[in-house]
């Protein structure tokens, strides 16, 4: 459903040095029997970097029975199922134990990014007696705490050409989001310039001319004084990414393929990947500086934009799962403080597409996961777009859309109230016990209405908005038209295809300046009510029928 298009210029990035590595003892996957999650006995209640080494906790509400008394720590790839990975660490049996063992950091027996497991042996087998657990403190190994870039919530997907001539920052934007394609990145020793990059005991190779784009793009950006977003996406057509694809994404045309983590080419490219993204952009690295990384686009949308042939919704969702780990603790692990967000549509209790998921099933099952294997800082990207895309009225939506309930079809800015209210419950908590980032990290009107209904709109979206400490950003969708949208009256530019500036170019521009009360005003005069009152009254407006504009 989603937007942030092919059709934007794709470039990115890479580069840095490490090491290699170790082994670890393997007992025989013919031994290995996996219980079922249910009635397991056995905790690992955290995993956590100490010095060179993890440190697992390990409760049993009752100690499980075997053969010689011990608890085998395995550590498996995300791939890996059960006890079949490698015995990290053999402890006594007890209701509340530590587990120790090696980190083994940027070397080919790396834990960072594995997940772990007790097993006790019982009839000469090995049998799984605890859930999986991830490392949940990556930034312990940062070389960089990089200071963040926040200047406010405004910002946009912006249109490069009008950079170099100022035309961004007469904007008055303090944020953008871009799109990198992991497919641009990759690249392979025969290619002349390629970037080399030693990581866990491989090395993996960048395209140093899309790196050097986006390395300048990042650097202008930060040069204005803006935060950068980028949106990690696969696209499935690089020559030196093919083992990026997940096999169960092959056989399909789809803007977006899920991430394979389903062996060990794939899942050992992908934390190169993160490792490599996370250092050069954490501000040290003479590059430019990236904040935030969103995972995807809109993933709940399965035959769109995290394909795979499988209509099972927790499968998919344990694969984008896995995927989010390695890169949150690859990224984490060189910059404490990047933020990494999944990313979900607005489509809450209603599909539009049948291939696609609930947004609210998808965040459920997602944070479901996210609690079961070890709670992290993860963010939250949603795109609150109107319902339908190309209804022009953010203030007075369709009410057979738009509700006030938390079984809403749809959640868009009149009812995002119902979304940070659900993300106040206790099970969505960051470890910290705060409300997670919220991003807006895509959000868009249409002038194929009027010009004023885009006006009111925006000025509608962003207040909405701003009105929220919860939410971090709202991103508007897009500086300038784009003619294949525009056919599905999606005419969401604030620049025409011409180039010339829309009236509601003129009205985002005030926005969040001291200039704001002449937007309000003008908002306002449009909507037919104070649009301060609208806000902070809570006060929603829904129209009959089905949202079509006639």
């Amino acid at each position: 459903m989603s937007k942030i298009k092919r059709t934007i210029m794709t470039l990115l990035a890479v580069a840095v040095a490490v090491i290699v590595a170790v082994g670890a003892a393997v007992l025989p996957e013919s031994n290995a029997i996996q219980v079922e999650a249910a009635g397991r006995p056995v905790s690992i209640t955290s995993c956590l970097i100490s010095g060179a080494n993890v440190n697992c906790q390990i409760s049993a509400s009752s100690v499980p029975s075997s053969d010689d008394g011990k608890y085998y720590i395995y550590a498996d790839e995300v791939y890996q199922d059960g006890p079949t990975g490698k015995v990290v660490a053999t402890v006594d049996a007890g209701k509340a134990v530590t587990a120790s063992f090696a980190l083994n950091y940027n070397t080919a027996d790396s834990n960072l990014s594995r997940k772990f497991l007790v097993a006790v042996k019982q009839n000469g087998q090995m049998v799984q007696v605890s859930d999986e657990h991830y490392i949940t403190n990556p930034e312990a190994m940062a070389a960089y705490t990089s200071a963040r870039k926040p200047a406010g919530i405004k910002g946009i997907l912006p249109d490069l050409t009008k950079c170099s001539n100022g035309e961004l920052q007469e904007l008055g934007v303090q944020q953008v989001v871009y799109n990198m394609y992991v497919d641009d990145i990759c690249s392979d020793a025969s290619v002349p310039g390629a970037i080399p990059f030693n990581y866990n005991g491989q090395i993996y190779y960048f395209d140093s001319n899309m790196v050097g784009k986006y390395d300048s793009m990042i650097r202008s950006f930060n040069a204005y004084g803006m935060q950068v977003t980028m949106v990690l996406l696969n696209r499935g057509e690089g020559a030196y990414s093919k083992d990026l694809v997940h096999p169960a994404a092959t056989g399909a045309e789809c803007p977006g393929y899920a991430l394979n983590v389903a062996d060990a080419a794939g899942t050992n490219h992908l934390k190169a990947v993160g490792a490599f993204l996370g250092q050069r952009y954490s501000g040290h690295q003479n590059c430019g500086q990236v904040d935030n990384w969103i995972l995807g686009n809109e993933v709940n949308a399965r035959t769109s934009w995290w394909y795979t042939n499988s209509s099972s919704l927790d499968f998919n969702v344990n694969i984008y799962v896995k995927a989010f780990r390695i890169i949150y603790n690859e990224m984490k692990s060189m910059n404490a403080n990047v933020r990494i967000y999944n990313s979900i549509d607005q489509e809450w209790n209603r599909k539009s597409n049948p291939g696609s998921f609930l947004a609210k099933d998808y965040l459920d099952q997602f944070n479901y996961y996210m609690n079961r294997e070890g709670n992290i800082d993860w963010g939250l990207s949603y795109h609150p777009y109107n319902s339908p895309l190309y209804d022009p009225y953010a203030w007075n939506g369709p009410a057979v859309w738009v509700k006030n309930s938390i079984t809403t079809p749809y959640i868009t800015m009149q009812n995002i109230d119902i979304l940070i209210n659900y993300m106040h419950q206790p099970q969505f908590l960051n470890p910290a016990g705060e409300v997670r980032s919220i991003s807006l990290a895509e959000i868009g009107y249409t002038s194929s209405f009027g010009d004023e209904a885009q006006e009111a709109s925006i000025a509608y979206g962003y207040l909405k908005a701003a009105s929220l400490p919860d939410v971090d950003a709202f991103m508007l969708f897009r500086q300038t038209d784009n003619a294949h949208e525009m056919e599905s009256n999606l005419a969401l530019g604030l620049y025409d295809l011409n180039g010339n500036k829309k009236p509601a170019y003129y009205i985002y521009q005030k926005l969040g300046t001291a200039n704001e009360a002449a937007a309000k005003a003008r908002a306002s005069e449009i909507i037919g009510m104070d649009i301060d009152q609208m806000i902070n009254q809570g006060i929603m407006w829904t129209r009959g029928g089905d949202g079509v504009v006639q």
